[in-house]
């Protein structure tokens, strides 16, 4: 199992109500179902993704999630989940809190643009860094924002939204110490202050 669906399962309480955004496959949601008995509908763009959803016997709506979410009443769902969608809308910032209007709490995993790897790339061959994690080419990256784990605090921070759990990953580990350089993702639990 995947690290980040690890941790995201460990965030979720039994039986929770959940919404997940840019779902792709419906593998996350999935796993949370079965795993947790949860209930739960996704919501992607791409055609392919979402026969593939159908196919797992999930609930989804082609829809954008830049678009907002006016379908859905306040508070309808537990959790609201961006896993690797975040970095690809338009407006992060309407999404998340439209994601908070929808759900209690919110967990987001985004790609760190500034591990390590990334910067020794930039610095060294001057070029729009290419990992594992972030395989494609400056022209057709489906990533529409490059932002840091630091980034993603700072936004928090100035937007009232209340970092509940932070946890730096590298493939199937937890890096614990500076996660902003040596970390390539950075998966979240988040709570909307008052």
């Amino acid at each position: 199992m995947r690290l980040d669906h690890k941790i995201i399962l460990d965030f979720v309480k039994p039986q929770s109500k959940l919404l997940d955004l840019g779902c792709g496959d419906g593998s996350l949601l999935a796993l949370l179902i079965k795993e947790k008995s949860c209930t739960g509908t996704g919501i992607e763009l791409d055609e392919k993704a979402i026969y593939e959803c159908i196919a797992k016997g999930l609930t989804v709506s082609h829809e954008n999630i830049d678009s907002g979410l006016a379908d859905y009443s306040n508070k309808r769902f537990d959790y609201v989940i961006l896993s690797e969608s975040l970095q690809q809308v338009l407006n992060p910032r309407r999404v998340i809190l439209e994601s908070f209007r929808v759900g209690k709490k919110v967990i987001v995993v985004i790609p760190n643009f500034t591990h390590i790897r990334a910067r020794f790339q930039i610095f060294f061959r001057g070029r729009v860094p290419i990992t594992k994690e972030l395989p494609y080419q400056w022209y057709d990256t489906p990533n529409l924002r490059f932002l840091s784990l630091k980034d993603f605090r700072y936004f928090c921070r100035d937007n009232s939204i209340k970092i509940l759990q932070e946890i730096g990953i590298v493939g199937n580990k937890k890096v614990l110490v500076r996660p902003n350089l040596f970390a390539n993702a950075g998966v979240y639990l988040l709570e909307r202050g008052k």
